[in-house]
C-alpha cells in the first residue's frame, strides 16, 4: 500500500514501508506507538505519524511528508515551529490529513537516506545505568566497522533534536540515547536493516530468570477493583524476581514508561489486595498507579490502561529483567518527568491512543 500519495511501485520505498513493520513488530524493538522512521528522497522526507503503530507500516497510512532542508534550518534557528513539524508538511503528499511525530526534527538533522529509531529493551537497559558510558562502549567495541556516539537524555523534540544535530555531519551509523533507546542509520533499506541485526546481537544483554505468575492469586486480589491480571505472560516477569521490582518501582526509566504508565508503579503488600491499597492511597490523597505489583505473584493494570499503556506494561518488564543484579541506576528526575506529563504533544499522542482503544 501506497503512503499518502507515495507512488506504490517504488521498490525503495516499499522495503522501507517493511522495515519499518518488521521493526514495530518485534515487541523487543518497539512496543505500541513508540518509536519512529524516517525515508528521504529529492528534498522530502516521509516520517512516521505520531500516535501511529510502526507494525501497521503498509497497510495503513501512517507515513507524513515533510521538506527537510527548511525544516533543519528552523531547527538550527531556534525556531518554535521546528518542534511539531507540522509547517513542514507537503500538503498535497498528505492524503490522510496526519502530524508527523514529534522527533521528525531529528529525523530531518540526519543526513543519511533511512533512520530508524527505536525502544530496543536491551539499548534501554544499557542506558539507564549510571555506568554506561563503559558497559555501552564494551558492547559496541564488538562492531569497529560502525561509528556510533552515546546521546544524552533530552525530552523528546526540538531538544533531543539539537543534541543529536551536534554530532550529525560525523554521519554516525548508530546513536545510542540514554534512558530513550537507540537510532540506526544508512543511505539503504538493506544497509540499515543489516546493521540492526548486527546491534542488536551486539546489545544483547542475559534477562533474569523468574518464577511463573500465579493467575489464581492474582485474580483474588483484584476482585471487585478496577484492575485486572496482565493477560500478557512476559509481562508479569516485573513482579517476579526482587531485583525487578526494585528496579522498576525505583523511579521512571524513559519518557513512555512515564507517558503510558505514570510516574509511579505501585507495590502490594503481602496479602494485600488492590481495594485495601487503593483505599490507603486516598486516605493519604495519593493517586492510584496504573500499575500494580504482586511481588512473587504478577502484575495488576488498570481497566482503564490503553492498548498502548498495556504493551508498555511489557516493556517495562523486558526492560528491567535485564539491568544486571545490584546495579545503580539512572532515573529521569521530577523535572524530566514533569516536562512530559505536561507537554502538548505527548497529550496528543495519548489522546490517539485512547481513541484507537475505543475504536478497538
Amino acid at each position: 500500500m501506497a503512503s499518502g500519495n507515495r507512488s506504490g511501485n517504488d521498490p525503495a520505498f516499499n522495503a522501507f514501508l517493511e522495515l519499518s513493520r518488521d521493526i514495530g513488530s518485534d515487541v523487543l524493538k518497539t512496543q505500541g506507538a513508540g518509536g519512529n522512521t524516517s525515508f528521504k528522497c529529492d528534498g522530502v522526507m516521509w516520517v512516521k505519524a505520531s500516535g501511529t503503530w510502526l507494525a501497521h507500516a503498509g497497510e495503513r497510512d501512517i507515513m507524513v511528508p515533510v521538506t527537510v532542508a527548511p525544516l533543519v534550518a528552523a531547527l538550527r534557528a531556534g525556531d518554535p515551529s521546528a518542534e511539531k513539524s507540522t509547517d513542514f508538511i507537503v500538503t498535497a503528499l498528505n492524503a490522510s490529513g496526519l502530524r508527523p511525530s514529534i522527533e521528525t526534527s531529528f529525523h530531518a538533522a540526519l543526513p543519511q537516506a533511512v533512520v530508524a529509531h527505536y525502544h530496543c529493551v536491551n539499548a534501554i537497559a544499557l542506558s539507564v545505568l549510571n555506568d554506561r558510558d563503559a558497559v555501552i562502549a564494551g558492547h559496541m567495541a564488538k562492531l569497529p566497522d560502525l561509528r556510533w556516539a552515546t546521546i544524552p537524555y533530552r525530552r523528546p523534540g526540538t531538544p533531543l533534536a539539537l543534541e543529536i544535530d551536534r554530532v550529525a555531519e560525523t554521519r554516525p551509523d548508530v546513536l545510542i540515547l540514554y534512558n530513550h533507546g537507540i537510532i540506526v542509520t544508512g543511505e539503504t533499506v538493506e544497509e540499515v536493516r543489516e546493521r540492526i541485526e548486527r546491534v542488536t546481537e551486539a546489545l544483547s544483554v542475559a534477562v533474569r530468570a523468574e518464577a511463573t505468575a500465579d493467575s489464581a492469586a492474582l485474580t483474588a486480589l483484584t476482585e471487585g477493583s478496577d484492575f485486572h491480571v496482565a493477560e500478557d505472560a512476559e509481562s508479569h516477569k516485573t513482579a517476579l524476581s526482587p531485583a525487578n521490582v526494585s528496579f522498576a518501582a525505583g523511579g521512571s526509566l524513559y519518557p513512555d514508561h512515564v507517558i503510558f504508565l505514570g510516574t509511579e508503579i505501585g507495590v502490594l503488600a503481602g496479602g494485600e489486595t488492590v481495594n485495601a491499597y487503593a483505599d490507603t492511597r486516598r486516605a493519604h490523597d495519593l493517586s492510584i498507579p496504573k500499575m500494580l505489583l504482586a511481588p512473587g505473584l504478577g502484575v495488576l493494570l488498570a481497566n482503564e490502561l490503553t492498548a498502548g499503556g498495556r504493551v508498555m506494561a511489557r516493556c517495562l518488564a523486558e526492560v528491567v529483567s535485564r539491568i544486571p543484579d545490584g546495579a545503580s541506576v539512572a532515573y529521569l528526575n521530577a523535572d524530566e518527568e514533569y516536562e512530559l506529563t505536561h507537554w502538548e504533544a505527548e497529550q496528543y499522542r495519548q489522546a490517539l491512543d485512547r481513541k484507537a482503544s475505543r475504536q478497538a
